[in-house]
């Protein structure tokens, strides 16, 4: 790393904000929806009281309750009100979160807990589609929790009975998702939950992504399965403020059938000679900033607002999705029951296709198994689907025609994955340090990144490919000159 003096001398305040605004034009343009997610967006209005409401409480913190009641008021009246979304009743219970990935590491610490002084189980199991968020795993790495992965059906949906197959004397909790990130689709959530109260376990729906929309969905007549405290087999959920609720981030909510499942979320301690020291979660101090800015906006959109949002986010999504299956060679994967989706192709590379959609100024995330773009639809992209299509179809006859480098970089995916089949360990060793650096380990991404996907999607050892993005996660977390 290189070193950064501290400053000597102030800088005004015009220089610190100009030097900001210089960086923050580097950024991709949200604003425009440009972006298939990441930040959810729906008016300057809205934004102009999202910032009043989180500087209004900008210094507060939400660690102690009884210094800062306005903070506690805010936080269960948004509990209470997203519990009666959600299929609840009064006795269901929750916290607020700096995120999805907060919300399910409390749900899988809360049942490691709960199972270990309910049922005594000394070395916990969850079950969860393949497709279920990183988080789980994240949550299972730092709580000793081990994660069994089930793979998931054609339509990318959990499959029920292989999940039933899967429960032994140490499973503690199941999960699905309403919706599943990579694909949109909704997990058989009603079949899962039966499953799992018959044999007397826990079950939890991430509806990170899809909580504050597909109650709204439903109510618009759409399709959508039951997922949430309506199915009596469901003992948790997750739904993130930030996202579909378009509240300021960081924002998120973990909601639990019952206190007493809850209290084993919680953390106190006695003997600490600064007093008591009790934390309902993750963090100790809480920024009050998310809190009444979630509070502020379900108050100001209410249901109205939202089924207004929502039924043109539905539409925009529809004409989207036409038109991409109407493109030659592409595709929707399955049929997703909102918003999220993913573009795939048989015929063609669409790690290539999403460079080339870079290049046009659009990002969307690249996924595997099996390679697709990931499409989260927000308010902001009723302005700009066919700005996006247009731009979509000449990416793909872009990419539909042969070229030079499109050759180069499938004859370097198979010759790596060749390579790495028959060489011993330590060239394999050598060969991933230098693709590291080639592929953006020293903090600087590549303009194209196909090859790099193509590579991560394809290499045999999951483990070098875990490494090499150790590589570039350090790189890019590291200050260089």
């Amino acid at each position: 790393m290189s070193i950064l003096p501290f400053p000597k001398t102030s800088l005004s305040k015009e220089e610190i904000l100009a030097s900001m605004r210089a960086a923050r034009d580097r950024d991709v343009q949200w604003q425009n929806g440009r972006v298939f997610g990441l930040v959810y967006h729906v008016s300057d209005e809205i934004d102009e009281l999202l910032k009043e409401a989180f500087t209004m409480f900008f210094s507060e913190n939400g660690l102690n309750p009884t210094a800062f009641p306005s903070l506690s008021k805010f936080e269960n009246e948004v509990i209470a009100m997203a519990a009666n979304l959600l299929g609840g009743d009064e006795n269901i219970v929750g916290t607020m979160t700096s995120g999805g990935t907060e919300s399910l590491l409390m749900a899988v610490k809360t049942a490691r807990d709960f199972a270990r002084v309910q049922w005594s189980v000394k070395d916990p199991e969850i079950i969860l589609p393949s497709t279920a968020h990183p988080a789980f795993d994240k949550a299972g790495e730092y709580f000793g929790v081990r994660m069994i992965h089930v793979p998931v059906r054609a339509d990318f949906r959990a499959d029920v009975e292989a999940m039933r197959d899967a429960i032994t004397n140490n499973t503690i909790m199941m999960v699905g998702s309403a919706p599943s990130y990579p694909h949109g689709v909704v997990d058989p959530i009603r079949e899962l939950a039966d499953i799992a109260q018959a044999r007397g376990i826990l079950f939890h729906t991430d509806a990170c992504v899809g909580g504050f929309m597909l109650p709204f969905v439903r109510k618009l007549s759409y399709p959508v399965p039951d997922f949430d405290f309506n199915v009596p087999g469901v003992t948790s959920v997750s739904a993130d403020l930030h996202k579909y609720a378009y509240a300021a981030k960081p924002a998120s909510i973990v909601l639990y059938r019952t206190s007493e499942l809850r209290r084993h979320q919680m953390f106190v301690s006695t003997d600490w000679p600064g007093g008591i020291y009790p934390s309902a979660g993750m963090a100790g101090s809480r920024p009050g900033g998310p809190v009444a800015a979630a509070w502020a906006l379900l108050n100001y959109l209410g249901e109205e607002g939202y089924l207004n949002i929502t039924s043109v986010v539905m539409r925009t999504t529809k004409i989207l999705q036409d038109g991409i299956n109407a493109i030659p060679g592409l595709k929707v994967l399955s049929n997703p029951e909102m918003s999220v989706f993913a573009i795939a192709s048989n015929k063609l590379d669409v790690y290539e296709l999403a460079d080339e959609l870079s290049l046009r100024g659009w990002h969307l995330d690249r996924q595997h198994f099996p390679p697709s773009l990931h499409m989260t639809v927000n308010y902001v992209h009723a302005q700009v689907a066919d700005d996006f299509l247009k731009d979509l179809t000449e990416a793909a006859a872009t990419v539909r025609r042969p070229g030079v480098r499109k050759a180069a970089t499938k004859l370097l995916v198979s010759t790596a994955n060749a390579l790495t089949r028959v060489l011993p360990e330590k060239w394999v060793k050598s060969l991933m340090d230098k693709a590291s650096s080639m592929m953006g380990g020293d903090g600087n991404l590549p303009e194209r990144m196909a090859p790099m996907y193509g590579l991560m999607g394809t290499l045999p050892n999951r483990g070098d490919l875990k490494e090499l993005v150790l590589d570039l996660l350090d790189g890019i977390n590291t200050y260089k000159k």
